[in-house]
């Protein structure tokens, strides 16, 4: 028999996403149980990259909810167009006709959760860095999860005929509800591991070689070991790799073209410092 969660690792990795046994597994099951899948890690580590890769891998588009701190459920849901609804009305009095109807479709704005319920091949909804809403927003998310339908008034209910696939992502700065973690599929995404990392920044920053990428990686995972006000993920690590291999492609050695992009990975001056100053403990001498 196929492992369907080594076929999936498979499908992931023809998109340029390594992942480990343990997420690839989470995401199998929230699949197969039709569970929402919460990842949640530090920034960087590749959580929002899971649901892009995902759309891609099941051919569904991706809808991406982006949370904010004030982010409410109209915001979420659908909002009314109030301008083209008063210009509607100035045009019908202008002409002498009646105004008809106000509330139809055709004067409804569809936010990312309508848009996923009414998506008749099912989408892939990402609701991203979910940590930075207000508590006030899980609790109607969490009433949206349990039957992925919206009532709007003035139309009825709207159910979704295909379930959409959940991506909730959270960065941890603050702890999530309860019953918000117990609806889902929970898993957490460590860093990498060396040689998985070197994969990704291989696949990432073509014509990097085995040796140069080797070099970054452990640089990389030096740097995690510092006193760090942000340390950096996978994503920085992939803009490292980049950006030096341009310089060494101008003509830079490698350790001084890793120093020189070093505000590619580090995105705090304290931290660029702190990597100055063990520059021989992480290859960039």
């Amino acid at each position: 028999m196929t492992d369907p969660v080594a076929e999936l690792g498979e499908q992931f990795a023809r998109e340029r996403y390594f992942a480990d046994e343990g997420l690839l597994t989470a995401v199998h099951l929230a699949l197969v149980l039709g569970r929402p899948l919460a990842l949640e890690g530090e920034p960087g580590v590749g959580k929002t990259e899971v649901a892009k890769v995902l759309a891609r891998v099941l051919g569904r588009e991706l809808v991406r909810l982006q949370c904010y701190e004030g982010l409410d459920a109209a915001q979420a849901l659908y909002e009314w167009d109030y301008p083209r609804q008063l210009l509607h009305v100035r045009a019908a009095e202008a002409e002498g006709r009646a105004v008809g109807a106000l509330y139809d479709e055709s004067f409804l704005l569809e936010r990312p959760l309508l848009r996923a319920v009414r998506a008749a091949a099912g989408v892939v909804l990402l609701i991203d860095e979910i940590d930075r809403a207000d508590s006030e927003f899980e609790a109607f998310l969490l009433e949206f999860l349990s039957d992925f339908q919206i009532t709007i008034p003035e139309l009825g209910t709207v159910g979704a005929a295909v379930p959409p696939v959940v991506v909730m992502t959270s960065n941890r700065t603050r702890e999530l509800h309860d019953a918000l973690k117990r609806r889902c599929l929970y898993h957490w995404i460590p860093f990498p591991d060396r040689d998985r990392e070197r994969r990704i920044v291989r696949a990432r920053a073509p014509g990097l070689d085995e040796a140069a990428a080797s070099a970054l990686v452990d640089a990389v995972t030096g740097a995690r070991g510092l006193r760090l006000l942000k340390r950096p993920g996978i994503a920085e690590s992939i803009e490292w790799a980049q950006g030096a291999h341009v310089l060494a492609e101008e003509g830079a050695a490698w350790p001084d073209a890793l120093r020189r992009a070093l505000g590619l990975l580090l995105k705090e001056q304290d931290d660029v410092e702190t990597a100055l100053a063990n520059a021989e403990l992480l290859g960039l001498t």
